[in-house]
């Protein structure tokens, strides 16, 4: 796996800007954008144009930085409560995952840290925190990788559901990368991802990632999950995570509880692959995580020519699930991988965050 800088979230050359690429476009256009107007900056978030937990983060990291850049006082006060208005509108993009508002707080704590410093001084300290949070996330998927490694054997057939490859982080990926990693040691195993709504992450970014690596990848709809455990293909699921409460319930993209169900079934090791930061220490249960509601247009519209549904029907829409920890079999983190029970395990690591 190599160490070279990411290319999908970076500041632009003078630093005024964020550069990332356009993940709605894939797999058929590679378009970079450069954002730094305020509007844009959230949008990007919403519209899931940069997405992954970890990615997100990052992102905001940077985004709030370029924006600090843009504030015209000479007042540390005026410029703190500044800081604080920006960060709130970018954390408002998406509710469910955690990383969004603790790399946003990291970079206000920092901030408050240096009162009494100059506004250039404070600019200076914000990007050197913001590049050091993509660094720790290169750092952090790096050690999932080879947590992950040890349970993937060869021949395994190794599900996954949406995206959580370098994509959604800074470099190597989080359920992504264990199998990237297999790869690259010469493991022979074949991946199934499936299509993933909303917006077919599996299909449009997880098999774009997977194939264009060379390994051995087969598509699915979510629907056949059951009927491809149950011929015997698969033998382990790895899949990333938004948030996870402090009982080890876990939310990720919709759909995740549903093959966790199945996989307990089929008696197949259920994985969840996160970096620390994902652990929330305030959230005791997985009923405490926010679930995003998205816009009906992206199952009945979206991607298709035509309308595939009635207008005027009415649509549920949620972009993530939260699967039960009981169905989990162990959560991979860069520290180590943590089994049940998951409020004795999490609790050691969310101690050190």
């Amino acid at each position: 796996m190599n160490n070279e800088l990411p290319k999908n979230i970076r500041l632009n050359e003078n630093g005024t800007a964020v550069v990332i690429l356009d993940q709605t476009l894939l797999p058929n256009e590679t378009v970079y954008l450069e954002l730094g107007e305020a509007f844009e900056l959230h949008e990007a978030i919403v519209s899931l144009r940069v997405r992954g937990a970890p990615a997100i983060g990052i992102f905001a990291s940077y985004a709030l930085y370029v924006l600090a850049c843009e504030i015209t006082t000479n007042s540390f006060e005026e410029f703190r409560a500044k800081v604080g208005e920006l960060s709130t509108f970018l954390d408002s993009a998406r509710p469910t995952a955690v990383n969004l508002s603790k790399q946003l707080r990291r970079m206000e704590k920092l901030v408050d840290s240096m009162t009494g410093s100059s506004i250039q001084q404070v600019l200076i300290a914000m990007r050197s925190e913001a590049e050091s949070i993509q660094h720790e996330d290169i750092e952090m998927c790096r050690a999932i990788s080879e947590y992950g490694l040890t349970l993937i054997k060869d021949g395994y057939g190794v599900m996954t559901h949406c995206n959580a490859g370098p994509l959604a982080t800074s470099l190597f990926g989080t359920a992504l990368g264990p199998m990237l990693l297999a790869h690259e040691r010469g493991i022979a195993f074949r991946a199934f991802c499936c299509e993933t709504r909303p917006l077919l992450q599996g299909a449009r970014l997880t098999s774009y990632e997977l194939f264009n690596a060379g390994v051995d990848t087969t598509l699915i709809c979510d629907n056949m999950a059951s009927i491809v455990m149950k011929e015997g293909k698969i033998n382990a699921v790895f899949v990333g995570c938004d948030r996870v409460a402090m009982n080890g319930d876990a939310a990720n993209k919709i759909g995740t509880s549903g093959l966790a169900v199945l996989a307990k079934h089929y008696d197949i090791p259920f994985y969840v692959c996160c970096p620390s930061s994902t652990i929330d220490p305030e959230c005791p249960t997985g009923a405490e995580i926010e679930i995003e509601l998205r816009e009906p247009r992206e199952i009945k519209q979206l991607y298709f020519s035509k309308p595939i549904a009635p207008d005027g029907v009415k649509c549920y829409n949620p972009s993530f699930d939260v699967t039960d920890n009981s169905l989990i079999t162990a959560i991979i983190t860069e520290r180590g991988i943590c089994e049940a029970p998951y409020t004795d395990s999490l609790s050691c690591f969310a101690a050190r965050i």
